[in-house]
């Protein structure tokens, strides 16, 4: 109850308090104050909002109660990665109690060690009472590698952080290692080829036929793999499968703006791609033979996002300086993997886009922020900013995705403690693997 009426009272904040100056002026809310709200009020979505017998992270939040078939209990394994980094985030800031999160922790552990897995590797989706996979689509009925990449990415911050901990914090920790440890990486080649690929069934095998090459969101898949101390690939498998001998490299200008990745399908990326990769992988001077600075060219992806929708070209309502953001979410019609380009802008503005783009902008972030969040309760809610709306449709749904909420408040940390980033990098096996890919 005492969380509720905490939680009940942020949403009420203004962005203008009623304290006043000594001239009388309203005092505007600090950035920190502004961002505290937003990483709380998102944190929420993975701890109030998290499946009870899981832990985990609901693909979906929808606040008016309408959900596809056989959806309001699922729970997604990538998703859950990015909110057990937003979830440690929260224990380290005293959202929740040490013993309170370790608590949670253990429980997602323990639905982990008993979830259904394909040689070590989890599916997109579980039915979260159960543990048992559901379908993402026909064929992908098992292992997701992307998927289970993400949730690694924050398994492993969670271990770094109980590792030199209590007895109890210690015992997870090993836990999780055993965990990391099984996921079969080196099976995903499909017959020792130097690529990954990104789904087997055991019912189809490998009918899905997707190797990931870069560059896309898929960095850390790459890196983890190479990484493992008991399933690792060669540094081919990266250089060859991912980077694609070079071809990866595809200087070019967007908006004006250097990019130079080859951005797999497109000339410029949804939003996301900048972001799920490097929730733990911290982009700060890390560079290989492909990129000189990931930093950078992340930035850039962010400032080109930035720069298109101030250009406005279809002339959208609401677009500007403070009201940038095109990615991968809630459309209005459906899921669109929204872009800078005229054919994948409809109008609607991500939240998570912009929000999640704080490390690399964060004066420009943190103007749409504020922007949005003056902008009230027809996009801010009870979990954080709702998933995507529309001013020109005047579409304002109020849903929410997992992994679009957990970016936000994972970046938001990272920008004001860099906490998640300190934690993942300081994991061993993860120093050797970007060393063994010449990072």
């Amino acid at each position: 109850m005492k969380m509720y009426h905490s939680l009940l009272f942020l949403l009420l904040l203004p962005v203008f308090t009623q304290c006043k100056s000594p001239d009388s002026q309203p005092v505007p809310m600090s950035d920190e104050a502004l961002m505290d709200t937003v990483q709380r009020s998102t944190f929420n979505y993975f701890w109030d909002g998290a499946e009870p017998n899981s832990g985990l992270a609901p693909e979906r939040i929808h606040m008016d109660g309408v959900y596809p078939e056989d959806d309001r209990n699922v729970v997604t394994s990538g998703g859950s990665g990015f909110g057990i980094m937003a979830i440690l985030a929260g224990i380290d800031r005293g959202y929740v109690t040490r013993s309170e999160g370790l608590a949670r922790m253990k429980k997602i552990v323990s639905f982990l060690e008993t979830a259904d897995r394909f040689h070590g590797v989890y599916p997109h989706w579980w039915y979260g009472e159960t543990g048992k996979v559901k379908p993402f689509g026909r064929k992908d009925n098992g292992g997701d590698l992307v998927e289970t990449a993400f949730l690694m990415q924050g398994l492993l911050a969670v271990h770094q952080y109980y590792i030199n901990g209590s007895s109890e914090e210690q015992a997870l920790a090993q836990r999780i290692d055993t965990l990391w440890r099984d996921v079969e990486w080196n099976f995903y080649r499909q017959d020792e080829q130097n690529v990954l690929y990104w789904h087997w069934s055991p019912e189809y095998g490998w009918e899905m036929n997707f190797p990931v090459h870069g560059y896309n969101e898929c960095l850390i898949l790459y890196i983890l793999a190479a990484a493992s101390p008991t399933h690792g690939v060669p540094a081919a498998v990266y250089h060859e499968g991912w980077a694609q001998n070079g071809a990866i490299v595809a200087p070019h200008k967007v908006e004006g703006i250097d990019l130079h990745l080859r951005y797999q399908g497109c000339e410029v990326s949804p939003l996301f791609w900048a972001h799920y990769s490097f929730l733990g992988l911290n982009p700060t001077g890390l560079k290989d033979e492909y990129c000189a600075s990931y930093f950078d060219e992340m930035r850039n992806l962010a400032l080109v996002n930035r720069a298109y929708c101030i250009r406005n070209p279809k002339n959208w309502k609401g677009f500007g300086p403070d009201c940038w953001g095109l990615t991968a979410s809630y459309s209005v019609n459906g899921y669109v993997a929204h872009k800078p380009d005229e054919q994948d802008d409809l109008s609607v503005i991500s939240p998570t886009a912009a929000l999640s783009s704080i490390v690399y902008t964060p004066e420009y972030s943190l103007e749409v922020m504020r922007h949005l969040y003056d902008m009230g309760e027809k996009v801010f809610g009870p979990y954080g900013f709702y998933d995507a709306f529309s001013e020109t449709e005047d579409w304002y749904p109020k849903r929410y995705l997992a992994i679009d909420q957990g970016p936000i408040a994972v970046m938001i940390e990272n920008y004001r403690s860099g906490l998640l980033w300190k934690l993942f990098m300081s994991h061993p096996d993860v120093q050797a693997g970007l060393k063994k890919l010449g990072f």
